[in-house]
């Protein structure tokens, strides 16, 4: 039953994840004529109003990390979106934990980035107080979390164990001194 409510978790996560990327991330990488001028407005509404200048100025490194995110992620929405769905799907394992852990290491620069750079007022406003930093890392921070709970589950859960042919758990025999 726990696991069950795990994958309905991550099925909302990454099928959330999907327009998120699409419409809001990938601006960062696409000419600004791909977007019509409401999605373009909504970017610069969640700039101003959460001081992410991140998304509307990226530093090359953060577009790096969105480069992935379309690249790679993207095409793993919607896999991880069916798997974590239907449930139970041992398959999912490896492409979940190169996932993770590849999301969970993009999160730590940003993280970083947002609680020590020193953000300049312009041309785009960034964190500036402690509090606006603290809140711009609680929207960021799902991103490492879930993928984190990702991760455990997978190397954890029984469901998720891979198996022999036999059926049986595979486990590695320990070495002897």
């Amino acid at each position: 039953m726990a696991i069950r409510v795990l994958e309905i978790m991550f099925f909302f996560y990454f099928t959330s994840h999907i327009p998120i990327t699409l419409f809001i991330d990938l601006q960062a990488l696409l000419p600004r004529h791909v977007y019509p001028q409401p999605l373009r407005d909504l970017l610069r509404w969640y700039a101003d109003e959460f001081k992410d200048p991140m998304v509307l100025d990226p530093p090359e490194w953060f577009q790096s990390f969105i480069f992935c995110e379309a690249v790679f992620q993207t095409p793993f929405f919607f896999i991880a979106a069916y798997a974590f769905q239907k449930g139970s799907c041992k398959w999912i394992r490896i492409p979940a934990i190169v996932y993770s852990t590849h999301v969970a290491t993009t999160l730590v620069p940003i993280l970083a980035h947002i609680l020590f750079y020193p953000f300049p007022v312009k041309p785009h406003a960034g964190p500036q107080t402690l509090q606006e930093r603290w809140q711009l890392v609680f929207i960021y921070a799902p991103y490492l979390v879930v993928p984190v709970l990702l991760l455990l589950t997978m190397l954890l859960s029984s469901t998720y164990k891979p198996t022999s042919k036999s059926g049986n758990t595979v486990t590695i025999p320990k070495k002897r001194n």
